[in-house]
């Protein structure tokens, strides 16, 4: 199989079903050989089955392509060194990594419980800190070696993490620090020839098909826009050689759709020159509010 990514081998994580699975595909189509990682839970997080990775790799091993199972959890720092040494042992290298393991334990912010907090923080942040913190280390060391790396971070953020969504309080938080652990990521990483990009994909899954009943496939040959498979063409893109001049961006996407999201930038300002008081702060505050663009609704209200 040869493409945009031929020769190169590619991490997605949570590529049991979903957005990652046709990232793992479309990554195949395109010459890559792919670890398809999945713990195989529920929506929720909950049970676990290494059936999910193996079906998918053994899709793409059906389609000419190469592929290989793993049923790490994200959120394991041990397991994410296991992740990419796998990818070292079974393919004799790695290029990219694609973050894209979740699942939702939605609640209002007063009714959110201690473990559902951790649960979604440790799955979406944590756990694009293992993978990619132990692929970034082989990375430099091969980079300082003299070795020449044209390496990708794919992170997957979301509208909720941009904008805020009533009733994910603990998912908002996790994705608005994945947009800004991009951020970072891209400054810190390029002098090792790695680039860091971000998502924030719009999509039918497991985890907004129940939420989102607008996503509904249409009937006949009308365009699905709400496919997961759209997004897919991004990412692979994002993870070619093509795509090495792009770097610390976060895509917003949808069917046909691909936006630039544009992300906090210094507003209006004003300097007294001199310590301010309580009482006289408020109304430069209300006047310097009313200057500034006005923030995007949350999602949901």
């Amino acid at each position: 199989m040869s493409g945009i990514c031929e020769g190169r081998v590619v991490i997605v994580t949570g590529a049991g079903g979903g957005l990652g699975r046709e990232h793992a595909l479309a990554f195949a189509a395109e010459g890559a050989r792919v670890v398809i990682n999945d713990l195989g839970v529920s929506s929720a997080g909950e049970g676990e089955s290494k059936g999910p990775a193996e079906t998918v790799a053994q899709e793409i091993r059906d389609m000419g392509g190469e592929a290989a199972a793993n049923n790490d959890s994200v959120s394991d720092f041990a397991a994410g060194a296991r992740m990419v040494e796998q990818a070292f042992d079974t393919f004799g290298r790695l290029d990219v990594v694609v973050n894209n393991a979740g699942f939702l334990r939605d609640r209002m912010f007063v009714s959110t419980s201690e473990e559902e907090w951790d649960a979604v923080v440790n799955v979406h942040l944590k756990g694009h800190f293992c993978v990619s913190k132990h692929a970034c280390e082989r990375w430099r060391a091969q980079s300082k070696a003299g070795e020449a790396v044209d390496a990708r971070i794919i992170n997957t953020s979301s509208g909720a993490g941009l904008q805020g969504s009533i009733g994910q309080g603990a998912y908002s938080a996790a994705k608005a620090g994945i947009a800004g652990l991009t951020l970072v990521q891209a400054a810190e990483l390029g002098r090792y020839g790695v680039t860091s990009n971000a998502l924030a994909p719009a999509a039918r899954t497991r985890m907004t098909e129940a939420i989102f009943t607008d996503m509904k496939a249409p009937e006949g040959d009308a365009f699905d826009e709400s496919h997961p498979g759209n997004v897919s063409p991004l990412v692979v893109w994002l993870g070619s050689p093509l795509s090495r001049e792009v770097t610390g961006r976060v895509f917003e996407v949808k069917g046909g759709l691909i936006g630039v999201s544009d992300g906090w930038r210094d507003g209006p300002t004003f300097d007294k020159g001199a310590k301010w008081a309580p009482d006289e702060i408020g109304s430069k505050v209300m006047e310097l509010i009313g200057e500034a663009l006005p923030p995007q609704k949350v999602h949901g209200t």
